[in-house]
């Protein structure tokens, strides 16, 4: 696993909203958002977009309650936010969520996208004792970790964690 470096200098990680339980015959990839997971979602783009944070590029699985957390971010951020759907970020591994976000040349990227791969992406960014001492109770629905990289101790930092 390589921990990616700058570009990016900060690492927005979204995780999906609450969704809704599936429907008999219905895909866990097609789960839509409950009612709480939107109210929610649009609780924590409007969060984001009152403290500044705005990435270059949001980068989201294409599952269908990654979608809809994403549209909320969209709203929030405005019309001008750079939005692309990843295939690779649905059932995908922490390595595969690096890769993503190493292969980035922007500024600041979001991923929105699932745990407990988000959890561990964050993880390996900053190391399990400052995971640990930030997230003892783990990686909630539409929690939003902001990253910035200290060029002084070359490594990720957790700048910010904001829930609903």
């Amino acid at each position: 696993m390589t921990v990616p470096l700058p570009p990016p200098n900060r690492i927005y990680l979204l995780r999906h909203a609450e969704a809704a339980w599936a429907e008999p015959g219905q895909r866990d990839f097609d789960r839509p958002l409950n009612e709480k997971g939107f109210g929610d979602a649009e609780i924590i783009a409007d969060k984001a977009a009152d403290k500044g944070y705005r990435p270059d590029l949001l980068i989201s699985s294409t599952a269908l309650r990654c979608r809809d957390t994403a549209d909320a971010v969209y709203r929030a951020m405005g019309l001008t936010l750079d939005v692309r759907y990843v295939d690779a970020l649905y059932n995908a591994t922490v390595d595969n969520y690096l890769e993503i976000i190493d292969a980035q040349d922007q500024a600041a990227v979001m991923l929105v996208g699932h745990n407990p791969t988000m959890e561990q992406a964050l993880e390996a960014l900053i190391g399990h004792e400052a995971m640990a001492g930030s997230l003892a109770g783990g990686f909630p629905t539409a929690g939003l970790a902001v990253l910035d990289f200290d060029a002084s101790a070359t490594a990720w930092r957790l700048t910010d964690f904001v829930v609903v």
